[in-house]
């Protein structure tokens, strides 16, 4: 029993005519004949009754025509669905990032994805951390994380896509602001606006901070890098951020400067 035998018995029923559907279907009437034969013969009973003006489908062949009917509409909506996946003219990319990451990573790749893909929808979730990130991934409600990466993560495959030098971010009128190269010792006692603890770029900045011997103090926390820049241009710390963060997002104020770190200072962040 093949799903073409069930598709040419449906419309003999619906016909009422064997040489009708051979006549649609551009066959003879007897390879339309061989489709239900070989259903009889998968079945056991007869399928179609003969009449004078046609045929008719026996009380059992109403049973089959019923199930294969509603079974070949759906696999045919299956199967144009899968053909529209295939060819990217429908379905659903599910992201998840935080909640900065689209405006200053993701726009051009956004804007290219649907002028490529129109009739694909985009979901994006935002998370708190790369860890409720990689739980979403494991758990199969999502497609794609973008994050900070840090270590291997087990079960989830992380490739880099960006790599970016941290830049120091301070008010325009900051000691700091005049340099033209910001080493690691000018780093010391600076008021560092401070990423959450449990943020993956947070905890490497904090570690080669640590790791340099850099002390310093913090006072203000935030949550996303667009937030500490705000605060570096009123003045109120000072904002290690990676490179791509600066000229997006900042107000047209001239309050904000901003130096690349060197010598010895922290690696290059990676998303």
């Amino acid at each position: 029993m093949t799903l073409d035998d069930l598709r040419v018995f449906v419309a003999v029923c619906r016909a009422g005519s064997l040489s009708a559907v051979a006549r649609e279907l551009d066959r003879t009437q007897s390879a339309v004949s061989q489709h239900v034969k070989r259903l009889e013969r998968e079945t056991g009973v007869s399928l179609l009754e003969r009449q004078p003006r046609g045929v008719v489908p026996t009380e059992a062949g109403r049973v089959l025509r019923d199930a294969a009917a509603d079974g070949i509409a759906g696999l045919d909506l299956a199967l144009r669905r899968l053909g529209d996946l295939a060819n990217g003219d429908s379905g659903a990319v599910r992201v998840t990032t935080g909640g900065t990451t689209v405006r200053h990573f993701m726009s051009e790749a956004i804007v290219a994805f649907r002028r490529r893909h129109p009739r694909v929808s985009l979901e994006f979730q935002t998370e708190t951390s790369s860890r409720s990130c990689f739980d979403a991934l494991v758990a199969d409600r999502l497609d794609l994380a973008w994050v900070t990466i840090g270590g291997p993560v087990r079960g989830i495959e992380q490739r880099t896509v960006v790599e970016l030098p941290w830049v120091l971010a301070v008010h325009a009128d900051d000691p700091l602001a005049a340099r033209t190269r910001i080493d690691v010792a000018d780093l010391a006692g600076i008021s560092l606006i401070r990423l959450p603890h449990n943020s993956t770029s947070g905890t490497r900045l904090d570690a080669a901070f640590a790791e340099l011997g850099i002390r310093g103090s913090s006072d203000t926390s935030v949550a996303d890098w667009d937030t500490a820049l705000l605060l570096a241009e009123l003045g109120l710390g000072h904002a290690v951020v990676p490179a791509r963060e600066l000229g997006r997002g900042v107000r047209d104020s001239g309050g904000l400067a901003h130096q690349r770190t060197g010598g010895g200072a922290p690696p290059r962040a990676a998303y």
